[in-house]
């Protein structure tokens, strides 16, 4: 791509605008840090624009509370107050999801993903939000957690102007394949390779 002009067009019947807003969808894998942060990064530019923001934390624990998630959600209650940008609503997978919060924390992970991914299914068949941010959503689909010809066929199928950022490492070449765009982190150096843990800022 050359001062922003991409270095061919397709034969595809469609106009320069209508091409340009074609939804995404987009991968972040590989073994670097950023990932996370760049889909996050992703969804404060897309609540800018006013767009419905919906962020959907797997396997993560739901008692660490990230930066990025203070900082969605008070964009979010901003929204809410004056109409400025999208509504936000964020939710993660931990003794349940945040919508159906189960006590203690021996849940079985396995059925609590299933029941994220299918609430998310049912999101995109009603157009929910504008932009959903499935973080470590690759592990899933590793594991045996969701069923890949199903994350295939919802995805590639999703009605109206959804678009989707999925983060996590070794994603699955066939995400990958249907993917529009798609980031590999890779590791070169991180402070923790000389054993410093993360840091107030950086890592959260």
């Amino acid at each position: 791509m050359v001062k922003g002009q991409p270095t061919s067009v397709p034969d595809d019947g469609l106009t320069t605008k209508e091409r340009r807003n074609r939804p995404l969808l987009m991968v972040h894998t590989g073994n670097g840090k950023g990932k996370s942060t760049a889909a996050f990064g992703l969804a404060i530019r897309a609540w800018n624009q006013g767009w419905n923001i919906g962020v959907f934390q797997f396997v993560k624990s739901a008692k660490w509370r990230i930066g990025e998630q203070t900082v969605l959600e008070r964009l979010g209650t901003l929204h809410d107050e004056t109409g400025e940008g999208g509504p936000v609503e964020w939710h993660k997978m931990g003794a349940g999801w945040s919508w159906s919060r189960k006590e203690g924390s021996d849940e079985d992970h396995a059925a609590d993903a299933a029941e994220g991914w299918a609430e998310v299914k049912r999101r995109l068949a009603e157009e929910t939000h504008d932009l959903y941010v499935l973080d470590e959503f690759t592990y899933l689909i590793k594991w045996g957690w969701v069923d890949i010809d199903d994350v295939i066929e919802t995805l590639s199928n999703r009605p109206g102007r959804q678009y989707v950022v999925i983060t996590g490492r070794g994603a699955d070449p066939r995400l990958v394949e249907i993917a529009d765009l798609v980031t590999e982190m890779q590791h070169i150096k991180h402070p923790f390779d000389n054993g410093q843990k993360g840091q107030r800022g950086i890592e959260w």
